[in-house]
């Protein structure tokens, strides 16, 4: 993502329409979009100042002030999906999210469980790890939760 444009700029602009040119007559002697031109003086007229809104993701989720509700969620159930912990926001909190806000809701605590099908013997290599025992029946890509 680009940098804001100067504030020199945007006052000169805002000034310009300000003065009498048309949104498009600014925006084609300063080079810049038209839309950008009267966002610029919306914003200026709106709130007096022409000063770039931060760029960026956003700090905070709408999922936070939730953040025990989904954690006891999880704690109970291992094995809930992305989609059940949707459909219980929404029924017992009245929160409408989608599956890729609740996995960045986790990824942004470092929360992960990995579900990986069992791998099945194989007749050119291994498929256990070396500190295992060969014959062992326990699989050797499960991992046991904390």
């Amino acid at each position: 993502m680009g940098r804001a444009m100067s504030m020199d700029l945007r006052f000169r602009v805002v000034r310009a329409i300000d003065g009498g040119l048309s949104t498009r007559e600014a925006a084609r002697r300063f080079a810049i979009g038209i839309a950008t031109a009267g966002a610029w003086h919306r914003l200026w007229r709106r709130t007096g100042s022409v000063e770039p809104g931060r760029q960026g993701h956003p700090v905070r989720s709408k999922l936070d002030v939730h953040e025990a509700f989904i954690m006891a969620l999880v704690d109970a159930d291992k094995d809930i999906t992305l989609t059940e912990l949707v459909e219980r926001l929404e029924t017992e909190r009245g929160i409408r999210a989608s599956r890729a806000l609740v996995w960045y809701f986790f990824d942004k605590r470092g929360v992960t469980f990995k579900k990986r099908p069992r791998t099945l013997p194989s007749r050119t290599g291994r498929t256990w790890r070396t500190s295992a025992v060969p014959g062992s029946t326990a699989s050797s890509i499960s991992i046991r939760p904390a």
